[in-house]
C-alpha cells in the first residue's frame, strides 16, 4: 500500500482550471461510456424479444440478462489489458482507446439485424459486441479514476473522483431521458419494433465529442514525474498480482469493499428496475421515468459522501451503507410493491398461491438454449405463475400426482404435455390458461400493474432511498481504490479489484436474483444474494480494511 503521510498539507483554496478541465473531461467522456453501456440493460425485456425470440419469454429474458453480465464477466480481463498499457504507456492514450471501443460496439448494436432476420447469427453478434464493451470497459474506470486523483490536492481526493462517482448513475440517467423521448416520440409499438435502435445509434455523436475533449487532456503529472525518473513499472501484472505485499490488498480490496459495494449499486438502480417491470408489472415508460427521477434527486450525494470521506475517512461510510443495505432490502422492496402494484400485496396477503405437486416432476425454470421442454404438470403450473408474477409457496405431493394450483380457497388441477402433438399442447395450455386465469383474476392478481393506484411520489422515494445508499458505498470508492496501490502500479491494481467486484458481483446480480426467483416462486428470494455479500463485505472490511484517506500517493513503487 503506499506509505501514510499525516504530515502532507491540504491544499486551500477551490479548483483550479485546469483541475476543473480534467474532472470535466474525464467525468463526461466516462457519463457517455456507461451511457453505451447501460442502454442494453435498460433494454433487456425488448432485446430478449429481438435476439433470443427462438425461446420463451421467461428464459428469454434471463438469457439476455446472460448475455447483458458476459460483459460484465470480461471487465477483470480488460482492467488486466489496459491497465498493464496504462500503468507502461499512460493513462491519457489508455482511455482513448477504450471509449473508442465502447461507442462503436454501442452503435453496431443499432445496426444488427434482429433474430428473426438472421437466425441464430443475431445473438452470437449481439454477445461477441457486449463483450468488447465488458473489455473497453474494464479498462475505462481504473484510467478515469487515476487520472483524476493524480490531479488532486492532498485531502481532496474524495470530493474530486467523487465526480467520476456520479458518472455511472449519470450515465444511466442520460439513457433512461434518450429512451423515454425516443419512446414517447414512435410510440410503443414502434419503438418495440425498431425505435429502440435509436438510442444505440445516437451513441456515435457521444463517441465524437467524448474523443475530441478527451484529446484535448495532458497527461497526468505523477505518471509524467515517474516516467522521466524512470521509475515505470516493468511488468505491472507480476507486481500486482505475482507479488504476496501487493496481491493480498487486491484480494482484501476485493472482498472487503468492492463486491459489496457491487451488489448494493446493481441492486439500487438496475434491480429495482427490473423488479419494477418484471415482478410488479408497471409499465416500461412508467418505470424508466420513476428511477431517473430517484437517480436526479440523489446523484449529489455521490459528490456529498465523497467529500465527506475526506475528513471522516473513506471506510465508515463505505461499509456503513453496505450494512444498512443488508438490513434493509427486504422492507425497502416490499415498500416498493405497497406503493407501485398494491392490488397484488393485497393479493398475495388475501389469497396465497401455493404450488402442490411431485418434487421430482418440478423443473427449474431456466432454458436460456431453448432446448428443454417443460412439460409436466409441475412445470406447466409454476410457468403460468412466473408468466403472471404471481408469487406462490411450494408444497410437496405424493410420486406420480398431476400438480394442482392453490389460490386462496380454490384448487385448480394443472395439466400435463408429455406425449402430445403440437396442436393438442397448444389446446390443453389454452384451456388450462384460461381456467387458472379466471382463478387469479378473480383472487384480485393483476394482470399489470394500475397507472392510477400507483403512488408515484412514495415510489420514488423509495427509489431515492435506495440510490443513497449507492451514493454512500460508491461515492468514496475511487479515492480508497487509488490511495491503497503505488503509481507504477495503480492502474492495473486497483482496476482488477473493482473489475471483479463490479463485473462479477455486481454484474451477475440481476440474472442469479432473477434465477432464484425462478426458482422458487418468491418475488423477494433474489435479495438473499445482494444481503449476503453486503454483509460478508461489511465483515471482512471492518476487519481487514485499514483507513486510506491521509495516506501518501506520490510513491512511486511497490517494493
Amino acid at each position: 500500500m503506499a506509505t501514510s503521510n499525516t504530515s502532507t498539507p491540504t491544499r486551500e483554496g477551490g479548483m483550479t482550471s485546469e483541475e476543473r478541465k480534467v474532472i470535466f473531461a474525464s467525468s463526461l467522456g466516462t457519463v457517455f461510456e456507461w451511457y453505451d453501456f447501460y442502454l442494453y440493460g435498460s433494454l433487456a425485456a425488448i432485446i430478449a424479444k429481438q435476439f433470443f425470440s427462438g425461446v420463451n419469454p421467461t428464459a428469454a429474458f434471463i438469457f439476455a440478462l446472460m448475455a447483458f453480465a458476459a460483459g460484465f464477466a470480461v471487465r477483470p480481463f480488460g482492467a488486466l489489458l489496459f491497465g498493464r498499457i496504462g500503468d507502461l504507456v499512460g493513462r491519457k492514450y489508455t482511455f482513448l482507446i477504450t471509449i473508442m471501443i465502447m461507442g462503436l460496439s454501442t452503435f453496431v448494436v443499432g445496426l444488427l439485424p434482429s433474430y428473426e432476420s438472421i437466425g441464430i447469427t443475431a445473438p452470437i453478434i449481439l454477445i461477441t459486441l457486449r463483450l468488447l464493451q465488458g473489455l473497453a470497459l474494464g479498462g475505462e474506470y481504473g484510467g478515469a479514476a487515476t487520472y483524476v486523483a493524480e490531479h488532486a490536492p492532498h485531502g481532496k481526493r474524495g470530493a474530486y473522483t467523487s465526480w467520476i462517482q456520479t458518472t455511472a448513475t449519470m450515465g444511466l440517467f442520460l439513457s433512461l431521458l434518450v429512451i423515454l423521448g425516443t419512446r414517447e416520440y414512435t410510440g410503443e409499438a414502434d419503438f418495440a419494433a425498431w425505435g429502440w435502435r435509436i438510442p444505440f445509434l445516437v451513441s456515435v455523436i457521444l463517441l465524437a465529442v467524448s474523443v475530441w475533449i478527451r484529446l484535448s487532456l495532458s497527461e497526468s503529472p505523477m505518471f509524467q514525474k515517474m516516467k522521466s525518473e524512470g521509475k515505470r513499472s516493468k511488468a505491472p501484472l507480476t507486481e500486482s498480482f505475482a507479488q504476496w505485499r501487493n496481491l493480498k490488498i487486491v484480494i482484501v480490496a476485493l472482498l472487503g469493499l468492492t463486491a459489496g459495494q457491487a451488489v448494493v449499486w446493481y441492486t439500487g438502480q438496475f434491480y429495482a428496475l427490473f423488479f419494477l417491470t418484471q415482478a410488479l408489472k408497471v409499465d416500461g415508460f412508467t418505470a424508466n421515468l420513476l428511477v431517473a427521477g430517484a437517480l436526479l434527486l440523489a446523484t449529489p450525494f455521490f459528490i456529498f459522501f465523497g467529500s465527506i470521506s475526506d475528513r471522516i475517512g473513506r471506510k465508515p461510510i463505505i461499509l456503513g451503507g453496505c450494512l444498512i443495505a443488508a438490513c434493509s432490502y427486504f422492507w425497502l422492496f416490499g415498500q416498493l410493491t405497497h406503493y407501485a402494484n398494491p392490488a397484488l400485496e393485497a393479493a398475495q396477503q388475501k389469497s396465497p398461491v401455493v404450488v402442490i405437486a411431485d418434487p421430482a416432476e418440478c423443473s427449474f425454470q431456466f432454458n436460456p438454449v431453448g432446448v428443454a421442454k417443460f412439460t409436466s404438470s409441475c412445470d406447466v403450473a409454476k410457468a403460468f405463475l412466473a408468466a403472471r408474477s404471481v408469487n406462490y409457496s411450494n408444497q410437496a405431493a405424493p410420486a406420480g400426482t398431476v400438480a394442482q394450483i392453490k389460490i386462496g380457497d380454490t384448487l385448480i388441477t394443472s395439466v400435463s404435455l408429455k406425449g402430445l402433438a403440437p396442436d393438442d399442447v397448444k389446446a390443453a395450455q389454452g384451456e388450462f390458461g384460461k381456467i387458472a386465469g379466471e382463478a387469479v383474476k378473480a383472487a384480485g392478481y393483476p394482470a399489470k400493474a394500475d397507472p392510477a393506484q400507483i403512488n408515484k411520489t412514495m415510489v420514488v422515494f423509495i427509489l431515492f432511498l435506495l440510490v443513497i445508499l449507492v451514493t454512500m458505498v460508491y461515492g468514496p470508492i475511487a479515492a480508497m481504490l487509488v490511495e491503497m496501490f503505488p503509481t507504477n502500479i495503480r492502474y492495473t491494481s486497483m482496476s482488477l479489484p473493482y473489475h471483479i467486484g463490479n463485473g462479477w458481483f455486481g454484474g451477475f446480480l440481476p440474472t442469479t436474483a432473477f434465477a432464484m426467483v425462478a426458482a422458487t416462486g418468491d418475488i423477494y428470494y433474489g435479495l438473499w444474494y445482494p444481503i449476503i455479500v453486503a454483509a460478508g463485505t461489511f465483515v471482512i472490511g471492518f476487519l481487514f480494511i485499514t483507513e486510506t484517506k491521509d495516506v501518501d500517493i506520490n510513491t512511486f513503487d511497490s517494493h
